[in-house]
């Protein structure tokens, strides 16, 4: 569970579609306020999803074999194959020369400006990559809080799939002049080289969820 829960943590927080957006937000009046807005939607994203799944298991991981594990693998199973069918989607679109412009994952970022608290908290719940998320949603629930090392990976989840945001927040809290500079170069370089970074993403993670599902169910 916690090497499934690092690598989905990693795909999370490398993503570059929330993090051109975070630049964004980051880089308008207040930004840094309303980057601490974004981060807490975003990481109350994760403890949301983490707290359901784990009351709907008590806590205790179900037996192996038992029908909610099988069921959770397949879960599993069918967000990795979505994540590879995206994945194949988007670099068949690349391959067909599909004109460039804003996107519309993109659209809402372009109006950061005159973006408010409120706003940006609710671009952190559109940008959550949600498949992922519901990929840490199946595999937390071997999840056993009685067990610390449980209770130490999931913490280590949210963090590392934070951990870009954090440290974006952060320079801007320390430097903010070098700092958003430094974000808007990254922001520009992301919108001309995301799409490999999303494909190799969800191809890399999606093969990943297949592979172990497939294992584990047979």
């Amino acid at each position: 569970m916690a090497l499934d829960l690092l690598l989905i943590g990693l795909a999370v927080t490398l993503f570059p579609l929330p993090v051109m957006a975070f630049a964004l937000v980051l880089a308008s009046p207040r930004g840094v306020r309303k980057g601490l807005v974004f981060i807490l939607a975003w990481v109350g994203c994760l403890v949301l999803v983490i707290t359901l799944v784990l009351l709907l298991t008590g806590g205790t991981p179900p037996a192996p074999r038992s029908p909610p594990s099988v069921a959770a693998l397949w879960v599993s199973l069918v967000i990795g194959a979505g994540l590879v069918g995206y994945g194949v989607h988007r670099w068949r679109r690349v391959q067909q020369g599909v004109a460039g412009g804003e996107r519309p994952e993109e659209a809402p970022a372009s109006a950061h400006q005159g973006a408010s608290l409120w706003s940006a908290a609710a671009l952190a719940v559109l940008l959550q990559p949600w498949g992922m998320v519901g990929a840490a949603a199946a595999t937390v629930v071997q999840a056993d809080l009685s067990d610390t090392a449980s209770v130490v990976a999931l913490a280590a989840f949210c963090l590392v799939a934070t951990s870009s945001l954090l440290t974006m927040e952060l320079s801007m809290v320390f430097a903010p002049e070098p700092s958003g500079k430094a974000l808007m170069g990254l922001h520009t370089w992301l919108r001309h080289h995301k799409e490999p970074a999303v494909i190799g993403l969800c191809l890399l993670l999606g093969l990943w969820l297949v592979s172990r599902s497939l294992y584990q169910l047979v």
